[in-house]
């Protein structure tokens, strides 16, 4: 696609990987994004700017980081505009320093204008996750452990944080609650029933192929786990030292890997290592998408279009 003004386009070569969400998710969320921010009534620019102006604009890093979110960028960008022409200046999930620039854009500047908070904050918040994906990732590299996050997810907005932490090299524990079979404390109080025995009576319940996993708060919970012969052992806040006797006490019984064994609570990227080196298979962490820190950027107005 060409225009005239703006130089060619490349709205149509973003290079995203196959994970992601489905076109119809991304306009999904890109109308939510205008709509709440009010920007199909713009009564700033339409006060200051001419109906018939036209601009060009560049988003920069302001951080370091990876960068996630273009395919959501030209969806706002789409959803407030046709008559926006989006150029990708770097490519999904590359990493940048600060003062990269990321994207530009040429078109209608009330449009431009209008969308701009909207791409921004999806912008800047997929590339967060991405890039907190990331730094647990290479905390624990050479040790074969798989880096999960959790559900703990903004609400509406689960498949693209699922996106961009699989952009950062971290995978979901479940994309939700249909996935998967996982009890926990408080499926243990509703049954009204010790562990060993709510384990046993719902292994009768589930689907002949679901995958079986359970979370335990103690070493004798995790023994009475490994006795019901679940898929995955989940244990939550253990200590260091208790996470390497559970280690032990699985591979004592000659099984190879089953159940897998996976860490959660209290990880961070300062323990993050200790605890990979275990031998656990699996480390989740909640944080990835509840605190990944914000990755700051910024849409400036400029003279001529940037053109890769």
């Amino acid at each position: 696609m060409e225009d005239r003004e703006h130089g060619p386009g490349r709205e149509d070569v973003i290079e995203s990987p196959s994970f992601l969400p489905h076109p119809e998710e991304l306009k999904r969320v890109a109308h939510l994004a205008l709509a709440e921010d009010g920007a199909f009534e713009d009564v700033t620019s339409r006060a200051f700017v001419p109906p018939e102006a036209r601009a060009h604009a560049v988003v920069r890093a302001k951080s370091d980081g990876i960068v996630c979110g273009l395919p959501c960028v030209l969806a706002v960008l789409r959803e407030a505009s046709t008559r926006i022409v989006f150029t990708r200046l770097v490519k999904e999930g590359t990493e940048v320093k600060a003062g990269t620039e990321i994207c530009a854009m040429g078109g209608p500047a009330r449009d431009i204008l209008a969308a701009e908070r909207s791409a921004l904050n999806l912008l800047g918040r997929l590339s967060g996750v991405a890039t907190h994906a990331r730094r647990f990732v290479r905390a624990v590299e050479g040790t074969g452990v798989a880096i999960l996050h959790t559900r703990k997810t903004t609400p509406g907005l689960r498949a693209l944080e699922v996106y961009a932490a699989r952009v950062g090299g971290a995978e979901p524990h479940r994309v939700g609650l249909h996935e998967a079979v996982l009890a926990k404390e408080n499926h243990f109080r509703a049954a009204g029933l010790p562990l060993g025995e709510a384990l046993r009576r719902a292994w009768k319940q589930i689907p002949s192929g679901t995958f079986f996993g359970t979370e335990v708060e103690t070493l004798g919970e995790f023994c009475m786990a490994l006795e019901a012969g679940v898929d995955l052992i989940l244990m939550d806040d253990f200590p260091l030292d208790q996470v390497k006797r559970a280690v032990q006490e699985r591979d004592a019984r000659g099984l190879g890997k089953r159940p897998l064994l996976e860490v959660s609570g209290g990880i961070t990227l300062d323990n993050v290592r200790a605890f990979a080196e275990t031998g656990v298979e699996r480390i989740s962490i909640g944080a990835v998408t509840h605190s990944a820190p914000w990755f700051d950027v910024s849409l400036k107005l400029v003279a001529s279009p940037r053109v890769p």
